[in-house]
């Protein structure tokens, strides 16, 4: 039985209280969708079955470029983030697994596989870092790293992103992501064509070092901190880059990498289309890369986003089999609120979508019938399924309201007391 953050008696008061709502609130949506054909048990149980990892980074109180803003209790180490994330875990039953950085969260890996285990964590993908430098790290990453000028600096990259696979293996990790901010702030500053090569390279032989069961996930995004050109800055190139290095390695998409107003789901749909869609990033944006909580600006994109997801899996689509993750930066809310509600909202996505009439909107492509065809999406999207969330968490051990339950525990108050302020530092996400 795993250990537990908050007390069962205190979720299950809790969800007591709300148990007699919930169940007719669940009965009235039960009877509306029947009406449509939808058997409202078959949705629960795919979203009791959907999980989204939590990245360990995304506990702690996020910043800008400008100012960071310390938040109260905030984890001192990795050991700290994973008790938080077992909070996550507790309420909300749809994060079985942690996604670390390295070298952020670096330890024994047996120590932090026997922490994890306490609460019924595993690990997700490994997150190597050879966009900022490290503490007494040789060589620095200012200028680039996997495709940096300098050979001894992509031995570094390289050799890093080894270790990560390497620690991955003992934690039980199938998966390296690899993101790097490499590129150029000015038009001169660096040659295209051989930044790309020698980043195909050092990428090649990281791929040379991954066990045969695991993934590599290469990730885009079209600016920052290189503001002229960017070496992986689009789909495009991130494809190009998982076609040659080989059948493991596959395209890793988040949802604020991206210019305003791209068809992300238009992306996924080609990924998928030619097998090299690896998994997600979840989070949402306004102007950037803003890694705001998901579902909070465009919650109908992250709904259209599922639809292709749910599209491919009802039709079998090969080699299909997307990891998900959140991927946030949380400066005035706390954190794990934040990674609740967005959990919550992916799953509201993942269901709403599982809604959609594949048969009705079909036939409406088929016919040119743009309106209805739309319209078929609409109706989906429009449907509150905050009952089958909410019946999901709490025939899964969860609480109803997971907010609510955990402003109640006092949580934040109690780690507040435990783990030293943090004195206000300069920029940075993390």
């Amino acid at each position: 039985m795993s250990e537990t953050i908050i007390s069962a008696d205190l979720v299950d008061r809790h969800n007591a209280a709300r148990k007699a709502d919930l169940e007719r609130d669940y009965q009235s949506l039960g009877e509306r969708l029947d009406r449509r054909g939808i058997a409202i048990d078959a949705i629960r149980d795919k979203v009791e079955e959907f999980a989204v990892a939590i990245p360990s980074w995304g506990v702690g109180t996020g910043g800008t470029r400008f100012a960071r803003f310390p938040g109260p209790g905030e984890p001192r180490d990795i050991f700290d983030k994973i008790e938080d994330c077992a909070v996550i875990r507790q309420l909300t039953q749809a994060t079985p697994t942690v996604s670390l950085h390295i070298p952020w969260d670096k330890a024994d890996p047996n120590r932090l596989k026997q922490a994890a285990s306490r609460f019924g964590l595993g690990f997700d993908a490994m997150n190597s870092n050879t966009f900022s430098d490290a503490k007494d790290q040789k060589l620095s990453y200012k200028f680039g790293s996997l495709s940096h000028a300098d050979a001894g600096t992509r031995r570094q990259a390289v050799e890093h992103n080894l270790e990560c696979i390497e620690i991955g293996k003992t934690l039980g990790s199938k998966a390296l992501t690899v993101w790097i901010g490499d590129g150029s702030n000015f038009p001169g500053q660096v040659n295209f064509a051989k930044a790309f090569e020698r980043y195909l390279d050092a990428m090649k032989e990281i791929y040379s070092g991954l066990p045969d069961d695991w993934k590599l996930f290469t990730e885009h995004k079209m600016y920052e901190p290189a503001f002229y050109s960017t070496v992986v800055q689009d789909w495009g190139t991130n494809y190009i880059i998982a076609k040659e290095l080989g059948d493991k390695a596959f395209c890793l998409v988040d949802l604020g990498h991206h210019a305003p107003n791209v068809n992300i789901e238009m992306i996924v749909s080609r990924l998928i289309q030619f097998k090299k869609l690896g998994g997600f990033h979840f989070n949402d944006s306004k102007y950037g890369d803003d890694d705001l909580d998901a579902g909070s600006i465009d919650p109908y994109r992250l709904f259209l986003v599922f639809n292709e997801l749910v599209d491919a899996e009802l039709s079998g689509a090969e080699g299909f089999d997307p990891a998900h993750m959140l991927d946030q930066s949380h400066n005035v809310t706390d954190p794990i609120e934040s990674l609740m509600l967005s959990a919550v909202e992916v799953q509201r996505a993942h269901a709403q979508a599982l809604l959609v009439d594949r048969k009705a909107l079909a036939e409406f492509q088929d016919a040119n019938d743009a309106l209805m065809a739309t319209q078929t999406l609409k109706i989906a999207y429009r449907t509150d399924v905050e009952p089958i969330l909410a019946m999901a968490r709490l025939n899964t051990g969860g609480a109803i309201d997971p907010v609510a339950a955990y402003r109640a525990a006092g949580y934040r108050a109690k780690v507040a007391a435990e783990r030293p302020a943090v004195a206000s530092g300069g920029g940075g996400i993390v």
